[in-house]
């Protein structure tokens, strides 16, 4: 048995939709959601601002969910931020420099050493450039190029070392195949969300329309924690008995990825 009682953990990855502002009623919500996660971790994509983490934390210390955090502020006021329970070991959360394409307006990749149970492993988390056009897809390539490189140096110094890579792609399996492309490295990364999640969503738009754009990757090799078939998309509208367009106004536009590891 581990020290938190079991053989597994659960890690997670949600955009908070923070680009406008969130009111009291979407902060309750999101709340209320983190807490049925229940995850071990949670990376948190457009938190805005860098102070919101802190709220979040509070909702949830109410709610009886202890969680600390690892936070970098982004050169914008949209930052990628990790949540985790107590027992969870975390380092200190590093830029991926040049994950930004170059300019400055966009977001860093966000990189942190983490440790649950016996499962040690490095976290990239991702908040790409948005768009459908080809210009952003150029966009993506860059950044994807750079976050890539990274990941093959990383596998190079650390060869049996998991990494788990998540966030807000903004690419769509089957469309964006040269992000895809250049952000799996050099044939390191395993799609998980491509091949898990085929035919679901996870960016709710409006009138009614749905896409993947979120994405959860694993290292290729020696990542024998990962439970197999765990990748989840979490029907947190279902599970809080509202209607996708209710949710997409009231708590996010996206919904979480949820996964289980093997910690012992």
């Amino acid at each position: 048995m581990s020290e938190f009682g079991h053989t597994t953990a659960k890690i997670a990855v949600w955009n908070l939709a923070g680009f406008n502002p969130i009111s009291d009623e979407k902060f309750e919500n999101q709340v209320e959601g983190l807490s049925i996660i229940d995850a071990e971790i949670i990376t948190l994509v457009e938190v805005k601002s860098i102070n919101y983490i802190d709220r979040l934390i509070g909702g949830l210390m109410a709610k009886g969910c202890e969680y600390e955090k690892r936070i970098l502020q982004q050169n914008g006021d949209l930052n990628i931020g990790v949540i985790f329970k107590k027992g969870v070991e975390a380092g200190q959360p590093k830029f991926i420099v040049g994950s930004d394409g170059g300019d400055n307006r966009r977001r860093k990749a966000f990189s942190l050493e983490m440790k649950v149970g016996k499962f040690d492993f490095l976290l990239i988390a991702v908040h790409l450039k948005s768009g459908r056009k080809k210009p952003e897809q150029v966009e993506r390539d860059v950044q994807c190029k750079v976050i890539g490189d990274f990941i093959t140096q990383y596998r190079v110094q650390n060869p049996r070392k998991p990494v788990l890579l998540m966030g807000d792609f903004n690419m769509i399996p089957g469309q964006d195949v040269s992000n895809f492309h250049h952000l799996g490295g050099d044939d390191v990364m395993d799609f998980l969300s491509s091949w898990d999640l085929q035919a679901r969503f996870s960016h709710i738009l409006k009138a009614g329309r749905a896409n993947l754009l979120d994405g959860f990757a694993i290292t290729r090799t020696y990542t024998t924690e990962y439970i197999r078939g765990s990748l989840r998309l979490f029907p947190m509208h279902w599970t809080m008995e509202m209607g996708r367009e209710k949710f997409r106004k009231n708590v996010s536009d996206h919904l979480p990825f949820v996964a289980s590891f093997k910690i012992d």
